[in-house]
């Protein structure tokens, strides 16, 4: 084989192992296993095992089917190179500006307009993996403080009329993202005061989550994989069947992969080891904190 041929091959298998960790990344920051991902798309799971490991010859009819089974593009999975989540976010925002939004937004890159800075009104988010305790403690804090409380599913069912298992079995992945972003945007656009509990995957969504960090401030409710584990069995949301082990390894999984888009949020508070009323004061104190004029303006972990 001559060195030009070899050369080739390398890259295309290097082209191949890239493709197969978005795939898994991918996968994996949305909560998805293997088996939920060969139902949405119609293909085998040994087939995404060996488009993940960076085996075989990949179609791109079939890869368009994991993209969209996914809710993702074709183009975020076989770019030369990686997208950064503010790219994707910009890239989505233009497919839906008009010809007027595009002219100003090239107007601001060129850097003939200054930006103006964002007042933060009394709207606060809340994200994490499920069992952080999203549900409990913002309802928990919103009674305190006298503010509204919303969960974002409740909002998108309250929308559509239609539970979020029936959103998923009738428009898949893509739709449901849709109607999320529809939910948040139309929160977004009210007042407040509101304490806001949105679905754990949500910081998967380059433009949702961009919405939802320029227009709430953003609480990562943070515990251990053990305890967020615990609190979905305690839920009744986890079957006790099964490898307890995998299903740990799993979630430990999704954590690792979502842990650096949690951490974009404006403070943390650490929810382990402590009894649901602590938890209701940490957050409650970093919420107070943010509204009464003593932010110091970086990430607030509650103690």
């Amino acid at each position: 084989m001559s060195e030009a041929m070899t050369d080739a091959a390398e890259q295309e298998a290097s082209f191949l192992n890239e493709l197969g960790r978005r795939v898994r990344h991918a996968r994996t920051v949305r909560g998805l296993s293997r088996k939920l991902l060969s139902q949405a798309s119609g293909l085998s799971e040994r087939y995404i095992a060996q488009l993940e490991s960076g085996q075989g010859n990949v179609s791109i009819i079939l890869l368009r089917r994991v993209a969209n089974a996914m809710g993702m593009r074709l183009d975020d999975l076989v770019s030369s190179q990686e997208a950064s989540s503010d790219w994707r976010v910009i890239r989505d925002l233009l497919d839906q500006a008009s010809p007027d939004q595009i002219a100003l937004a090239k107007s601001a890159l060129a850097g003939s307009t200054a930006a103006e800075a964002r007042t933060v009104r009394r709207r606060v988010a809340l994200v994490g993996l499920r069992g952080a305790g999203k549900s409990t403690l913002g309802r928990m804090a919103a009674a305190h403080l006298g503010w509204r409380f919303v969960e974002l599913n409740t909002e998108i069912e309250r929308e559509n009329g239609l539970s979020v298992r029936e959103i998923f079995a009738i428009y898949g992945q893509e739709g449901y993202r849709r109607l999320e972003q529809k939910a948040l945007r139309g929160l977004a656009e009210q007042p407040g005061p509101m304490v806001l509990a949105t679905g754990g995957s949500i910081v998967a969504e380059p433009l949702t989550y961009d919405l939802l960090l320029s227009s709430f401030y953003t609480i990562w409710l943070q515990a251990r994989p053990e305890e967020h584990l615990q609190r979905v069995r305690d839920q009744g949301h986890v079957e006790g069947k099964g490898d307890p082990t995998s299903v740990l390894e799993d979630l430990r999984a999704v954590l690792l992969s979502r842990e650096p888009l949690y951490a974009r949020a404006s403070a943390v508070v650490d929810t382990s080891d402590v009894p649901v009323e602590v938890m209701a004061e940490r957050l409650i104190e970093v919420i107070e904190a943010r509204f009464s004029g003593n932010d110091n303006g970086g990430k607030r972990p509650a103690a």
